[in-house]
């Protein structure tokens, strides 16, 4: 069952259904960057190779990374499948959104790092549950004509605004106090963070509406979840651009999430400057910012499999320069220079990328999918991405473990590009290219 999605035009030519539904990209966006990407795992990183050994650091916030990323694939679909009952919607969203700003906030005041660790690791189960409810909303906002748009607007803004604007006043806030300070600018950070996330979710919780749904089964609405997974599983499977997609989905979103939580995890193991570090993932933030609106626009004229496989491309140029980058700092191979300048390259070409790809693939994903269906759909496109966020980080850091450098972990990732780009030119056709 459904009612109309209405909604004059407004804010960047979107109605008000899209621009609320977009604002949560904004808001969970500071998640993403101070406790996945910049100064949480730098800081956690360090906090654990000064007690435990260099490179201990490393490894451990890749297991911890593997453990919240099964724990929520495992119970992606159920989600996704309780979502889609009328009214469930909007309290599961709710609740992943509660556990993920109080164990946030767990994560900055406690210095113990298995505490850090087990707080940053079921925050990221709330961060992760919240992100595949709302992914599920996206039929329920607009209509599949207006999706690339929509879904592109959501991860810009998102780039500018919560991943910008607070990492900006992080990097001021460990300016102005100093480095003896270090430790507690990056706490007040995550307390920020935590005030960011929640008060921008409010247009999000007040005003979007379930607008596809189905209806709630009188007894044993556990039983019918399963039913209605198990349904799913199968029209998924024999569909075959669903499953191709899909499919490719899994190895490539690997990589992409493997980069975006190993990269300073990576360039502390390497010795690089925390504070270049920094400043080169907000040019990262800067450059996804009209990237994600011009890979909406290209992939509206070429087409957005052709622009999938253009990013994916983009990616493995990313892990070869990553695993340059370790040796050049190393043993100054190739006279390449320092491995504090790559980085910057680095942020440079993920920034290029990172927006368009993620947005894209929800935005195709979502026209795939039945409306009334979305939740269930949505929570295998989560497991298949959450799971693959398991194997990435897992193979990292066993690379890293077995051959004891970190440069050989970061070229094992090509191997999840290579995978997908063979499905995406084998079965094209059967995609629907």
């Amino acid at each position: 069952m459904s009612t109309d999605i209405k909604g004059k035009k407004s804010f960047l030519g979107l109605s008000r259904q899209e621009r609320d539904w977009v604002m949560y990209d904004w808001a969970n966006s500071v998640y993403a960057t101070i406790m996945m990407a910049a100064l949480f795992p730098a800081y956690f990183t360090g906090v654990v190779n000064g007690q435990l050994g260099v490179g201990t650091g490393d490894y451990w916030w890749g297991i911890g990374t593997s453990i919240a990323m099964a724990i929520i694939a495992i119970a992606a679909p159920f989600v996704g499948a309780l979502a889609d009952f009328k009214g469930y919607k909007k309290k599961l969203f709710i609740f992943f959104l509660g556990v993920g700003l109080v164990f946030t906030l767990f994560c900055a005041l406690t210095d113990n790092w298995i505490g850090m660790l087990i707080g940053y690791s079921v925050s990221h189960i709330g961060f992760s549950g919240s992100c595949l409810v709302y992914d599920s909303f996206l039929p329920d906002v607009t209509t599949p004509d207006r999706m690339d748009k929509v879904s592109s607007y959501g991860y810009a803004l998102g780039y500018i605004g919560g991943s910008t604007i607070p990492f900006l006043v992080a990097i001021g806030l460990m300016q102005v106090m100093g480095a003896e300070n270090t430790v507690l600018a990056i706490k007040i950070s995550v307390v920020i963070a935590v005030i960011w996330w929640g008060v921008f979710s409010i247009p999000f919780i007040k005003n979007i509406k379930q607008q596809h749904f189905i209806e709630k089964p009188k007894n044993g609405i556990a039983k019918q979840t399963v039913k209605n997974v198990v349904h799913t599983a199968k029209k998924l499977f024999s569909d075959k651009k669903i499953f191709f997609f899909i499919l490719a989905y899994f190895f490539y979103i690997d990589g992409v999430g493997t980069v975006i939580k190993m990269s300073t995890s990576y360039g502390t193991t390497l010795g690089l400057d925390t504070t270049g570090m920094i400043l080169a993932l907000l040019v990262t933030q800067l450059v996804a910012f009209p990237c994600s609106i011009l890979f909406n626009r290209l992939a509206k004229k070429f087409g957005s499999l052709h622009m999938l496989t253009a990013a994916v491309f983009m990616y493995l140029g990313i892990c070869i320069v990553g695993f340059i980058m370790g040796f050049g700092l190393e043993e100054s191979w190739f006279g390449l220079g320092t491995g504090q300048v790559l980085f910057w390259v680095l942020a440079f070409m993920v920034g290029m990328v990172q927006g368009g790809i993620q947005a894209i693939s929800r935005s195709h994903f979502a026209k795939l999918v039945t409306p009334e269906n979305a939740g269930e759909y949505f929570g295998f496109f989560d497991i298949f991405g959450r799971f693959a966020s398991v194997l990435g980080p897992a193979l990292y850091a066993t690379v890293n473990a077995l051959s004891g450098r970190s440069s050989y972990a970061i070229l094992s990732i090509i191997s999840l590009f290579l995978i997908a780009l063979v499905i995406m030119v084998v079965k094209r056709k059967d995609m629907g290219a």
